[in-house]
């Protein structure tokens, strides 16, 4: 089709052509879903109609208005979606009003042919913005720094390590905003009932936004306090003699199971893998021996992995999630929690992996 010169459009710009709300549109590797979620948790409690969806499971086209519905009024307030490399690579003229760049780290190495295609189809969410627009970007991050440089809108970000222009920051045990020209407290990070400080950065982007929106920083605290845990993020299981047991099936890359290794400060049993995606696993090694007391790999990427955590003891290979769950108990004791964070696509031996997840919860409630 690409030969034959016939224009390709995506989902998300054919309904951009239509929606009537502003469009705000999150992207990155890791915390999309998380963020995406929070943000429509902020403008809802802060009384704001909202649609919230995309790469999530809803596509945008839900949200453009009917043929038979007269008012000129739109729908919604916001369009809230997380949005992919793959939905972007097929923009033309789709335009945020808030475009927001959470990080960048390899992945999807299996699809795009470099780590600079990768991030060129990430950095087209900026393309069609104006100086009328946002860009909502992770000042900790410099390879998003870098990227965001193309961007001609304004810029507002969010760090966990230094005082930002215009956004939201963590300073001390405060999470602060400077908006406007005044700079104020919002909470303090432990009135945040997220576990790690990658949720708490996906927070911080979210309230920036809800800044950008006009929502009060109590509004936002109080959705933030509020919101359920999301399946298949760092979700808690359950208990099972003194030993627990996270669900992180949506740990699809390196980085995201690096950031959930991070999360614990119990001592862990680790089970990872599954369809490689291109990634570094070597990367996980100095976190597995600091916290991790044995690994359990499954899937396809066993050899890979395990060629990457030579060093790495005690190993176990399973050759099902039910086995891999067994192995790790065996690894565990009481006080311990068994994590499973892939590190890998699902796609070996699941549709999906909301279906891995519900697989590992499944096998982890029948233990007896």
């Amino acid at each position: 089709i690409n030969q034959r010169g016939i224009p390709i459009i995506g989902e998300i710009e054919l309904a951009g052509w239509f929606l009537r709300a502003p469009i705000i549109a999150v992207t990155g590797t890791n915390g999309k879903s998380t963020t995406v979620r929070l943000i429509g948790s902020i403008l809802e409690q802060s009384g704001k109609r909202a649609f919230v969806g995309g790469n999530l499971g809803i596509p945008l086209c839900e949200a453009v208005p009917k043929k038979t519905d007269p008012s000129p009024m739109p729908d919604y307030e916001y369009i809230v979606a997380e949005v992919s490399s793959f939905q972007l690579e097929t923009i033309h003229r789709f335009r945020p009003w808030i475009a927001a760049l959470l990080n960048v780290t390899p992945d999807h190495l299996d699809r795009h042919p470099t780590q600079e295609e990768y991030q060129a189809a990430k950095q087209r969410i900026f393309e069609n913005q104006t100086i009328q627009d946002w860009a909502l970007i992770n000042a900790d991050d410099p390879v998003v720094r870098t990227m965001a440089l193309s961007a001609r809108s304004g810029i507002c970000e969010f760090s966990l390590t230094k005082k930002v222009e215009r956004g939201v920051y963590l300073e001390g045990g405060d999470i602060r905003a400077r908006m406007h020209g005044e700079d104020f407290l919002l909470a303090s990070r432990d009135a945040l009932p997220m576990r790690g400080d990658h949720n708490v950065a996906n927070a911080m982007a979210a309230m920036g936004i809800g800044l950008l929106c006009g929502c009060s920083g109590e509004d936002m605290i109080r959705a933030l306090q509020t919101t359920p845990t999301f399946e298949h993020a760092l979700e808690v299981v359950r208990e099972w003699q003194g030993i627990t047991f996270v669900n992180d099936s949506k740990g699809t890359n390196v980085d995201a199971t690096l950031k959930a290794l991070q999360s614990f400060h119990e001592p862990l049993v680790l089970i990872l893998g599954g369809k490689d995606k291109g990634g570094d696993f070597s990367q996980l090694v100095d976190s597995i021996t600091r916290q991790v007391k044995g690994v359990v790999i499954i899937g396809e990427a066993t050899q890979k992995i395990l060629q990457a955590l030579d060093q790495i003891k005690p190993v176990a290979l399973a050759t099902s999630l039910t086995d891999a769950v067994s192995q790790a108990v065996a690894f565990a004791s009481r006080g311990d929690v068994v994590l499973f964070s892939p590190a890998c696509a699902s796609f070996d031996m699941f549709r999906n992996y909301h279906h891995r997840g519900l697989e590992f919860k499944r096998v982890v409630g029948e233990l007896q």
